[in-house]
């Protein structure tokens, strides 16, 4: 039985340049907020959750910088295909670092298919930003005194 492709499922929203407006204005009002409510159609007003409301000024500021936003649970799996298409890195190299336990993975039950949890695909680029930093100022460091090598 073939699996749709979550990522191609799941909800991307692009901004134009009205959005992008749009959107710089909610994210500056948003900034520090603790409460919000949502006005409905109707006048009835609904409370939005601390949760809500910092998914909303994440998502403001991302589409105020052009980017496409793209709405998944943190707990989705995805198959190491969708892994290097997320990274982009290709699947053989994906799966060298699944084997090499850098990245979280999981076995299907009775299978030889590998599933990868959101969550942990966002904590392997969280290290590995740390590390690409962590080398640039050491670069900076040595140039910065001269130091021959």
């Amino acid at each position: 039985m073939s699996r749709s492709s979550v990522l191609g499922n799941a909800t991307q929203v692009e901004p134009g340049p009205d959005d992008r407006r749009s959107a710089r204005d909610l994210s500056r009002a948003v900034a520090g907020a603790t409460r919000l409510a949502l006005r409905l159609p109707d006048g009835a007003e609904v409370e939005l959750p601390a949760a809500m409301i910092e998914i909303l000024r994440a998502s403001a500021e991302e589409l105020s910088e052009g980017h496409t936003v793209t709405i998944l649970a943190s707990e989705v799996l995805l198959t190491p295909a969708e892994v290097g298409e997320l990274l982009g890195l290709s699947r053989p190299y994906v799966v060298r670092l699944l084997d090499q336990g850098q990245i979280a993975s999981e076995f299907l039950p009775g299978s030889r298919h590998r599933v990868v949890r959101l969550a942990d695909i966002l904590e392997f680029q969280r290290q590995r930003e740390r590390r690409r930093t962590g080398r640039q100022r050491i670069v900076e460091a040595i140039e910065s005194e001269d130091f021959p090598y």
